[in-house]
């Protein structure tokens, strides 16, 4: 589903990342962790096209995502949530998760201005879809009610709706339970893994929380300093040295 081969990030005279190189096989959740400045945001940026690499190569589906414009990663099937939420405050919850829907819709602006007959079967079609999602994310009870004022754990259900309203092959999660409670953790981590099954999800997620990685995760890769330091199933991660440096240091 996704190669990443050789690739480097450079701001200046900083390395973001160097020669970082994996894969993601599909159907699979890939767990991304490493330490405050590891180069995990960065390397997110570079698959969503917000960064360009200094060198090397990202593939998706066999597509080289070089050549792709920002705009159509929707339309390749590649979804994103963010670390700081990016949510339209004064639209509803409903209109939130339908801004993901926007690259199917088909109406050209004089029809939409006229509201043509094929226009309201597609905005009925896509809400509908909106609902859909709503329902599976326990999000009915507020879908006419407007982001602004939610609790925290309601609007990331919001976003990973919005996300799934592209109706994603790839989706790439930023931090989805950074700020949530114990309890919400793990409720999200089991609705995730359901939706994973039910929609026939790639997941790749960057994530601080490490009893989510650990618990939810098929694979995780390491990052530190901007390279990748270990990769493999969450156990042998999880027991690695170089993993343990980076996160615990060595003694004195």
């Amino acid at each position: 589903m996704l190669e990443i081969s050789n690739l480097t990030v450079r701001f200046g005279g900083i390395t973001a990342l160097r020669e970082v190189g994996f894969r993601v096989g599909a159907g699979e959740m890939v767990g991304l962790i490493g330490p405050n400045g590891a180069g995990k945001t960065t390397l997110f940026n570079c698959m969503t096209r917000r960064t360009r690499p200094s060198s090397g190569t990202l593939r998706y589906r066999e597509v080289d995502l070089a050549t792709v414009r920002p705009d159509a990663l929707a339309a390749l099937g590649i979804a994103r949530t963010f670390q700081n939420l990016g949510l339209f405050p004064r639209m509803s919850v409903r209109d939130n998760v339908l801004v993901g829907a926007h690259h199917r819709a088909r109406a050209g602006f004089v029809a939409a201005g006229l509201r043509l007959p094929k226009v309201r079967r597609e905005e009925q079609s896509l809400r509908a879809e909106a609902d859909e999602l709503l329902a599976r994310l326990d999000l009915t009870a507020v879908a006419d009610h407007p982001a602004a004022g939610l609790p925290f754990g309601t609007l990331k259900r919001i976003e990973l709706a919005r996300a799934l309203a592209v109706r994603p092959r790839l989706l790439l999660l930023d931090e989805p339970v950074n700020g949530l409670s114990h309890g919400e953790v793990d409720e999200f981590a089991q609705r995730l893994r359901a939706l994973q099954a039910e929609l026939e999800l790639t997941v790749v997620v960057v994530e601080h929380h490490m009893g989510f990685v650990m618990g939810t995760c098929d694979r995780v890769v390491c990052l530190e300093f901007g390279q990748v330091i270990a990769e493999g199933t969450p156990e042998a991660v999880q027991q690695d040295p170089a993993v343990i440096r980076a996160y615990l240091g060595v003694a004195a």
